[in-house]
């Protein structure tokens, strides 16, 4: 035998709320040691639809690469993406790297993700999109390498 549950009144009143359809884009993060860039593209990177860099937040020129100005890009790109209807994001971070730059990112790229994330947006997956050398050109630095 079964019992029947008493729906109250508050119950009846409060409708449901839709799940939202999530629409993606992907976030290019750029991290250099002099620069912070963010590029936000559709999910088939082919059409741009917002754009930062950390030159565009602050006035000096060392003062690029900083995670203050990369939280302002990362907020100034997340106000874009909500008009353009983007609700959510799959993140690429990408260093110099190459065959002569670092191949960690630069301060910038953490607070970049995390500006990006306390926005509201939903964040797909992270990638760490670096590219790396398959022993193509010869490292600087002489055949004995840099001295200290």
């Amino acid at each position: 035998m079964r019992k029947e549950m008493k729906v109250t009144n508050q119950e009846e009143r409060m409708p449901r709320p839709e799940p939202q359809k999530l629409r993606w884009g992907v976030a290019h993060i750029y991290s250099s040691y002099n620069n912070t860039i963010i590029t936000v593209t559709d999910i088939t990177c082919t059409e741009t639809i917002a754009r930062a860099s950390g030159g565009q937040m602050v006035k000096s020129d060392r003062l690029e690469s900083s995670p203050t100005a990369a939280m302002g890009c990362a907020k100034k790109v997340a106000e874009i993406c909500r008009e353009k209807g983007i609700n959510g994001l799959l993140i690429k971070v990408r260093a110099k790297g190459g065959h002569n730059g670092p191949n960690n990112p630069g301060p910038g790229a953490q607070p970049a993700i995390r500006a990006l994330s306390r926005t509201g947006l939903r964040i797909g997956k992270i990638e760490e999109v670096t590219p790396e050398p398959h022993n193509g050109c010869r490292m600087k630095g002489g055949r004995r390498g840099r001295r200290v």
